[in-house]
């Protein structure tokens, strides 16, 4: 199998993002297809034991096995590292492997961690129940307070890990201070940009180490495969992340990374429509609710940094209802167009619930700390036509008294 030329750094790194979307990573082989080939094998053929003895020892680059790396895998992989503006990439079998994996591979027994306190559900229940039990210990802070940061850090913190924006309360991190800090202490930073995705926001930028996804989201954009990503050096993808992934197993597959790679040449332009699409629809629900949670918000307490360092402010939103989940239960239930879900990133609007499904393992006294009230309500902001989405919420919003 040959690779195209595109695939020369020294002329990649020149693309502009939506070209690096629809064409970084590509490879073709002899046969010249236009779309990328889809590699469905396990495992790999060798014209002679010397071939495959160098390539377990790693004195020699090609295919072992799926579990370490697939031609279709190494593809996509290759198309968000350049994306993201990262050295390296590996992908996983979902973003919470993603997280995992980031995470777990660099933390040991007796280290300490770092956390925003608004994170999905599965990220706070990793952080505030798994770590512990390996003797992991952990901080958990306001995510926009700096100084909580700053006040935070031990002689044993490894790691800071947050969302910016934050699922599912949109708050917003300083990037540029907090990676700041943290290169400063030598700790390092893993920052969740699934909300955002490398077509509105790049942490490493603002100097992020580690930037980790669910690519189930945004990146593939339909709903239809599971997948993750984790972005950084080659030195850590390949020398601490690697070891763990190959011998854990937490791989992506072939027909998924194919998925998402189809998902990668159209996120751009989702992003902005959905984007715009997402403006439109939290301005009309300022007007209608208490409280309404959008980076691009003027109204938004974090939208000076959300300009600084997104150039779109995504496709998700979140409001709250006066009467708790009795209320927000009425609202879901009187949606006509709008589909109750509790996944994100898709082309098609949803809505859900958060206390009750995403950030249920959390429980009353964690949700509270997260920001997560009983009368609040995720959107996901879709490429439907806004106008029908506003209605839509309009309706729904009278028929449960708001």
């Amino acid at each position: 199998m040959k690779r195209s030329t595109g695939l020369d750094r020294s002329i990649t790194s020149k693309w502009r993002p939506a070209t690096q979307a629809v064409r970084a990573g590509t490879w073709r082989s002899e046969q010249g297809e236009t779309s990328e080939a889809l590699f469905l094998n396990s495992g790999y053929t060798y014209d002679d034991a010397e071939t495959v003895a160098a390539r377990f020892a790693g004195e020699q680059t090609g295919m072992v096995y799926s579990r370490f790396q697939n031609p279709t895998v190494q593809m996509l992989e290759e198309r968000i590292a350049m994306m993201e503006g990262a050295e390296a990439c590996r992908t996983q079998a979902s973003g919470m492997a993603a997280m995992t994996t980031a995470l777990l591979c660099q933390l040991s027994a007796g280290d300490h961690i770092v956390t925003g306190r608004a994170a999905f559900g599965s990220c706070r229940w990793i952080v505030d129940n798994v770590f512990p039990r390996f003797g992991i210990e952990k901080t958990v802070v306001d995510a926009r307070d700096n100084a909580a940061w700053e006040a935070a850090i031990r002689p044993n913190t490894k790691v800071f890990f947050f969302e910016t924006p934050a699922n599912p309360t949109l708050d917003v991190v300083d990037l540029e201070f907090v990676c700041g800090l943290a290169r400063s202490k030598g700790i390092k930073t893993v920052v969740d940009n699934a909300f955002a995705t490398a077509a509105l926001q790049q942490p490493m930028e603002f100097g992020a180490d580690i930037v980790a996804y669910s690519a189930t989201k945004l990146m593939e954009g339909q709903g239809r495969v599971l997948l993750g990503a984790v972005c950084g050096s080659a030195e850590f993808i390949n020398d601490v992340l690697m070891p763990f992934q190959r011998n854990t197993g937490p791989i992506a597959a072939p027909f998924n990374a194919w998925v998402v790679m189809k998902g990668l040449e159209t996120l751009p332009l989702r992003a902005e429509k959905q984007s715009d699409n997402a403006m439109q629809v939290a301005r009309f629900l300022e007007g209608r609710v208490p409280r309404v949670a959008y980076p691009g918000l003027e109204s938004f307490p974090q939208h000076a940094l959300s300009v600084k360092q997104m150039t779109g402010f995504g496709n998700m939103l979140s409001f709250d209802v006066r009467g708790g989940r009795a209320q927000a239960f009425a609202a879901l239930n009187a949606l006509e167009l709008v589909d109750i879900s509790n996944n994100l990133g898709d082309s098609k609007s949803l809505a859900c619930h958060p206390a009750s499904t995403t950030h249920n393992n959390m429980g009353a006294e964690g949700r509270a700390e997260a920001g997560v009230g009983e009368g609040m309500i995720r959107l996901n902001v879709g490429l439907e036509d806004p106008l029908d989405v506003i209605e839509d919420l309009d309706q729904a919003l009278r028929k449960a008294g708001i």
